[in-house]
This record gives structure tokens, C-alpha cells and sequence, in this order.
């Protein structure tokens, strides 16, 4: 005979010390929780809620330059370690953990215009207004030593930005023409132009390193091949591109920082038109710069505000300002994904949390488990119009809040009128043109 009995293993709900809770079986059985939906919801309300009122981004302010900061680099090998250039030739180098300057050097004559770290982190590059290209060591001088470059190469025109190679002892300056130098030479490799104008930037591919392009103040964005002796292809806009930056994750991918006051998200494969346009500044965009995971990029703007973009959205996530705060004019994102470093016309650098509500330091296991319960119910019902609302709210400066409403102003108007002139004109003659093919000139190849 056959006797069936409760068995039950005391692993389940006897606790092993004292300072343990207390285990509690649960079945998820939906028909046995009607009101999970409704209670879900409130949670969620309040993560949200609590989310705004834990968003303080802002973390320290690093003081000591005299003049506007134009320039920033990071160091390819140490997280705490940055470079700043700025408008009176001088050369900062910053430790973050302690949030103070290590070193100073008067670089140059005039602006420092550019500014990059070599992919071994043993020394720097900087470019300025006295037409010289000078490599710096990454170390303090010893006692007695006397604060000099390493190399240092006179050219005949004004360089506007450095970049260097991500693997090679190769870097390009840009300014008359794109120059290719190696390290141990002092005439370029080959020098690269497409057009008679100004070139502002210069940068190259993370992934396919041996890719570059080039902004030039004639509208255009150029792609050259460095085992090319001539440009691959470029890209006319409306308006002139400040700088670019390539995605770290995707090899094909680029964001532009334009003067129209958007960033265009492009694939190098089909330049006819970008993949995204980002629309949210009210002025000029001046910089940006990818974060390591490849998903978002920051912008740096004239309107005195740091922007956050999700790559493939329109609009961003997040708007950084504070009242003392200038036109921004360099931007950075840490390697670890954590911070953003914005340096700015008052001669200041910020330091942002990249995500404004986390929790710095070290964070205890049932924290965790409730920071990400409380993300995956935000992402739930991050659609629900309440929710969606106190999500998205950001508060802003007086002078943006009315360009803004300024500018959706003359949006509505163009559109009225184009669909008045659609109206009245011969039906066919009149083609519809979608925002993002708007913005482009043409493409050469």
C-alpha cells in the first residue's frame, strides 16, 4: 500500500545564521494575485518619482585654467588621468579620483587647438596657433629636468586638430590639408585634400583603424583610407559639421556635430542620407564624443548645455546646465562608462555622472537586486502617460525653454506653408522630402 505523505526540505525555510530572513515560499500563480498589475504600477510610479529626486549630476568643478578651455584628450590606459588644452597655450594635466591638477605646461603660443594621448599612454601630442606640432612625455620631469617636448615639428600652416592612430605609431594633423606623420619623422607620410578649405577635425576609426575622416568649413565630411593616396568619399550638408566622432562598437558608424544645431548619425556605406538626426540644442553643436559601450554619445553645445542621445533615438535622454555654465566647447566620456567631463568658455571642467540618479560606491546585494526591480518596472511601463511625463521632465534654463518654444514655433510654420504650396501647386511637382534627406547637399565619391 501506498501512503503519500508532506515532505518538505528544510533547506527552503530554515534560515542558516540568525541575521538571515526569513524564507517565504511564494507560488506566481497569476490567478492567485489579481492586484499584481495595479500594485507593479504604483511601484513603478514611485521609482520614477524617486529617480528625479535623486538626479544630481553634477560632481566637482576643476578650477585652475586662466583662460577658456578648448580643448580635452583621455589617457588610453588610466581612468583617472585627463588632459585639458586651452585658450592661452597652457596644458593641464588632471587626476580625477583626487580632483586636482598634477602638472602644468606652457605648450604653445597661443590656442592649443588640439590635443590626443598615444594608444600607449606613454606620452601626448598637442597642436596650436604657432604652427607647431609638439609630443609631450606623459610623466612629470624628474628634479632638476626642464619642463620640454620630446619632438617638436614646424609647420607651414595653423593645425587645427591632432588625432592619433589607435595602434600604430602614426597620428594626422588637420588644418590647409589632412598631413599623415610618423612619429619618427618630421615631414608627413602624405598629405590628403579634397577641396581649398579649412579642415577643423580629424579622427580615426577605433575598429577599422586604418579609416579617418575629416570636417572642412566648406560643409563637407570626408572619409579617406590611409593605404589610399586620395579621399574615398565625402558628404555636402546645409551647414558646416564642427566635429565627428566614430562609434567605438561599430566599425561603419559616425555622428557629426553640425551648426544647424542638430547631430547626424551617418552610416560611411550610405552617406544619401543619415541613419538618425538628433534635434534637440538650440544652438550651434560643438563636440561629442561616443560612450565606450557604443549605445549613447554626448554633445557638447554653444547654448551652454551638455546633451545626452541615445543612438538611435531623436532626442535625448538627459540635459546637463548649470547657472554658471558657458558655451560648452569640448566633451568627454570616461572609459568606464561613468562620467562625462565638459570643459567650457569660464574656464572651468565639470564632472557629470554619465547616468544623473546613480548611486556612487559600492552598492550591497539587496540594493542591486532592488535597483534592477525597480528598472525593469520602469521599463514596464515607462508608456504609461503619468509615468512617461514625470520621466521625461527636465528642467531648463529660461533662455532655452523659450528658444525651444521659439523654434517648434517657425517648425509648425514651415510646415504649414509647405502644405499650403502642396495645396495650391500642380499635383506630382511638389516631392515629399523626409527630414532626414533634407539636410544633404549631395554626396561625391
Amino acid at each position: 500500500m501506498r501512503v503519500k505523505v508532506l515532505s518538505r526540505n528544510p533547506d527552503d525555510y530554515v534560515r542558516e545564521t540568525k541575521l538571515d530572513l526569513q524564507r517565504v515560499p511564494r507560488n506566481y500563480d497569476p490567478v492567485l494575485h489579481p492586484f499584481e498589475v495595479p500594485r507593479e504600477y504604483t511601484r513603478a510610479l514611485n521609482a520614477t518619482k524617486l529617480e528625479r529626486v535623486f538626479a544630481k549630476p553634477f560632481l566637482s568643478s576643476l578650477d585652475g585654467h586662466r583662460d577658456g578651455v578648448n580643448c580635452m584628450a583621455k589617457h588610453p590606459k588610466s581612468l583617472s588621468t585627463v588632459l585639458s588644452g586651452a585658450c592661452d597655450g597652457e596644458v593641464k594635466i588632471w587626476n580625477l579620483t583626487k580632483r586636482q591638477c598634477i602638472r602644468t605646461i606652457q605648450a604653445h603660443e597661443g590656442f592649443v587647438r588640439g590635443m590626443c594621448a598615444r594608444f600607449c599612454g606613454t606620452s601626448f601630442f598637442t597642436v596650436g596657433d604657432d604652427k607647431t606640432v609638439k609630443q609631450w612625455k606623459m610623466e612629470s620631469p624628474e628634479y632638476g629636468e626642464e619642463e620640454e617636448p620630446i619632438h617638436t615639428i614646424l609647420g607651414k600652416t595653423v593645425y587645427t586638430g591632432i588625432d592619433h592612430h589607435w595602434k600604430d605609431a602614426v597620428f594626422a594633423t588637420c588644418g590647409h590639408q589632412v598631413d599623415i606623420w610618423d612619429e619618427q619623422r618630421t615631414s608627413p607620410m602624405c598629405s590628403l585634400t579634397w577641396g581649398f578649405d579649412s579642415i577643423s577635425s580629424v579622427k580615426f576609426n577605433p575598429v577599422e583603424t586604418y579609416l579617418l575622416g575629416s570636417c572642412a568649413s566648406d560643409r563637407n565630411i570626408v572619409l579617406y583610407d590611409m593605404r589610399k593616396s586620395t579621399p574615398l568619399k565625402k558628404v555636402i550638408l546645409n551647414m558646416r559639421t564642427n566635429t565627428i566622432c566614430w562609434n567605438p562598437m561599430e566599425a561603419f558608424i559616425f555622428t557629426a556635430a553640425n551648426e544647424d544645431y542638430n547631430l547626424y548619425t551617418f552610416d560611411m556605406r550610405y552617406l544619401e542620407s543619415p541613419v538618425m538626426v538628433h534635434m534637440d540644442h538650440v544652438s550651434a553643436v560643438l563636440d561629442v564624443d561616443y560612450s565606450p559601450t557604443g549605445k549613447e554619445f554626448v554633445s557638447a553645445s554653444f547654448d551652454k548645455s551638455v546633451r545626452i542621445f541615445p543612438v538611435n533615438k531623436g532626442h535625448s535622454r538627459e540635459v546637463y546646465h548649470t547657472k554658471r555654465m558657458q558655451h560648452v566647447i569640448t566633451v568627454k566620456w570616461t572609459s568606464d562608462n561613468k562620467y562625462i567631463l565638459c570643459g567650457s568658455d569660464e574656464m572651468n571642467i565639470r564632472l557629470w555622472k554619465a547616468n544623473a540618479s546613480e548611486k556612487l560606491g559600492v552598492l550591497a546585494p539587496r540594493e542591486k537586486a532592488a535597483m534592477n526591480y525597480n528598472q525593469k518596472l520602469k521599463e514596464k511601463f515607462q508608456y504609461h502617460p503619468k509615468i512617461r511625463r514625470i520621466a521625461q521632465h527636465r528642467h531648463l534654463p529660461k533662455s532655452i525653454f523659450c528658444q525651444i518654444k521659439e523654434q517648434r514655433i517657425m517648425r509648425e510654420a514651415r510646415r504649414r506653408k509647405e502644405l499650403n504650396r502642396r495645396k495650391h501647386s500642380k499635383p506630382g511637382s511638389m516631392p515629399f522630402v523626409s527630414e532626414r534627406k533634407k539636410h544633404i547637399v549631395a554626396v561625391v565619391k
